[in-house]
């Protein structure tokens, strides 16, 4: 099921595919440049909205509003210059601040005659280009600082490695002198990527207000200095709120750490064929689902409780109770025909007390939970030898036991993994137990390592086990056979105690719903990884909108965001 799926092509995919239209004389700057011109007018409106004579709020006049267009030398600098021709063209006041000693002539030319200005920045101001003024960076900053306005074209898709020069001063002055001013809060900092455009939302807007408030911040095709294909931060970078991207969304986009600097996010259609040309079967190099895209069995008049699938978890301590109730109550409120639990006699009786559609006793199990709540080492009351042995019958190495099913491995038994894994075997680290895994394996890696390059890992993850890796964060990265997804679906309150046991067990009913074709294609494990994120961040936000959450809110929030998913269809 294809859905409305974000796609991300590689850098080398775009070039490629850019290439014939490019030879065919397409004039590819031109659209993505009217493109931007068109979305920055369009955000400005909205952020200078005024109240009309019956009080609603419609959008205003962008007349004598100031840009700035922070310039580098390669074509992203070109859609800068060439937007803010028409830009200036509809009597908003243009300057484009050039970071680099040559710039592309065509869009400055345009910007020029269009009635717009370009300053060379400079350690020591000396005339630009076409004679206009230079000045130094830190002038440049402060200027920039003070416009409606900002455009980031000082690095295109090509670039590699940290911003340097000029422009990387640039940046890191800017970003300072943005620090300390106040936001009106169009943008809440949260990427769900670049998908359809939706312009911030109107507040209330006075000319005395808005010299005082920070500008909005645009980068074209991606902010520079971000790791275009891994969305790694390298250096400096300045944050948008907005990031405009031609032809197809770029990895960097999608995934952390660098998705939470992109904004919202507009991707323009500039007639590229992906994949392209002479790459057939070329696969995008990162997916984002969206909610058309969460594949959720629902029950016919013929099921039972062994078609909708039985649950089989291992989780909690005596020590962490809560994690084996958890877990169990995430699975029971996803839907699972029957939930299982093993572990010791008082643990397991708290769970029934608070969720009676658990049993204890043991049986036919489609999909297992194991790990959430147990220690790495010692006091685990029999736990890690019960999930050592289910994780052996679900990887199909236990003889005698019944046919292989998908399982789910966190916390405490991540730790057991002596054998490869078939990819039916989901992991759900974070940082922490990720860096912890590959330790054991010979990895020189800590959890810092992880969060600077989550892609990076996670694959090396997935690459040392067998098992599809799904890495734990603000915005989740799976990675299975030939495939990654990234997930940012989920508010910052998530980030409590719990909520990874509920992520845990809704992955596990949504792996036991579909246990024999996931056994039959294991790469697709990891579309039901990335679709279990996803439902995970909608359940915490029906949780309590806007507002702190706990785990157990999460959980029993997951009917009603499963039925607001099946209400889309």
């Amino acid at each position: 099921m294809m859905g409305c799926m974000i796609q991300a092509w590689s850098a080398d995919d775009v070039r490629a595919a850019e290439e014939p239209l490019l030879t065919a004389g397409v004039a590819l700057m031109r659209q993505a440049a009217f493109a931007l011109a068109v979305i920055v007018r369009r955000d400005l409106a909205r952020r200078r909205a005024v109240a009309g004579p019956d009080g609603e709020l419609r959008d205003g006049s962008v007349r004598g509003a100031r840009v700035a267009l922070l310039v580098g030398a390669g074509n992203n600098g070109g859609d800068a210059l060439h937007a803010g021709a028409f830009l200036a063209r509809r009597g908003l006041a243009v300057t484009a601040y050039l970071a680099a000693p040559r710039v592309h002539e065509g869009g400055l030319a345009a910007l020029l005659a269009a009635g717009g200005r370009a300053v060379t920045v400079d350690a020591t101001p000396t005339a630009g280009p076409a004679g206009d003024s230079a000045t130094s960076v830190p002038e440049a900053a402060t200027a920039a600082a003070g416009a409606d306005v900002i455009v980031d074209g000082l690095l295109g898709i090509g670039a590699r490695g940290p911003m340097r020069g000029t422009g990387a001063t640039l940046v890191e002055a800017l970003a300072a002198a943005l620090a300390d001013a106040p936001s009106d809060g169009s943008n809440d900092g949260r990427n769900d990527g670049p998908h359809a455009v939706e312009a911030p939302p109107r507040r209330a807007h006075a000319s005395a207000s808005a010299a005082a408030t920070r500008p909005w911040v645009v980068a074209v095709d991606a902010p520079s200095g971000i790791g275009i294909d891994d969305g790694t931060l390298p250096g400096p970078v300045l944050p948008a709120d907005r990031t405009v991207t031609f032809g197809a969304a770029k990895p960097g986009l999608l995934l952390p750490p660098a998705t939470h600097v992109t904004g919202a996010g507009a991707v323009i259609d500039i007639g590229l064929e992906l994949p392209p040309p002479g790459r057939p079967g070329q696969a995008p190099a990162v997916v984002r689902l969206q909610d058309a895209d969460v594949v959720w069995p629902v029950p016919g008049p013929h099921d039972h409780k062994y078609t909708r699938g039985v649950v089989g978890v291992v989780a909690g301590t005596a020590t962490y109770p809560g994690a084996a109730l958890l877990t169990a109550s995430a699975a029971v409120q996803a839907g699972a025909g029957m939930v299982r639990y093993q572990g010791p006699a008082d643990v397991g009786r708290a769970v029934v007390a608070a969720r009676p559609e658990v049993v204890t006793a043991g049986g036919r199990v489609q999909a297992w939970v194991l790990g959430s709540g147990l220690p790495a080492t010692g006091g685990d009351d029999g736990q890690r030898g019960r999930a050592r042995a289910a994780l052996a019958a679900a990887s199909g190495r236990l003889a005698g036991a019944q046919e292989p099913v998908p399982a789910v491995v966190d916390a405490g038994a991540l730790g057991l993994l002596d054998h490869t894994c078939p990819a039916w075997v989901v992991l759900t680290p974070h940082a922490g137990e990720l860096a912890a895994l590959l330790v054991a394996r010979g990895e020189a890696v800590d959890r810092a390592h992880v969060e600077a390059e989550p892609l990076r890992w996670a694959r090396r993850a997935h690459e040392a086990t067998g098992a599809t890796v799904l890495l734990k964060g603000g915005a989740s990265v799976v990675v299975g056979p030939g495939v990654v997804y990234a997930q940012a679906d989920a508010p910052g309150w998530l980030a409590t105690a719990g909520a990874g046991d509920v992520l845990a067990g809704l992955l596990g009913a949504m792996l036991a719903a579909r246990a024999p074709e996931i056994v039959t294609h294991p790469e697709r494990a990891a579309q039901v990884a990335a679709a279990a994120a996803l439902v995970h961040g909608r359940a915490a936000e029906r949780a309590n909108p806007g507002g702190p959450i706990t785990a157990l809110a999460v959980a029993d929030a997951i009917p009603g965001a499963v039925a607001a998913l099946l209400a889309q269809r």
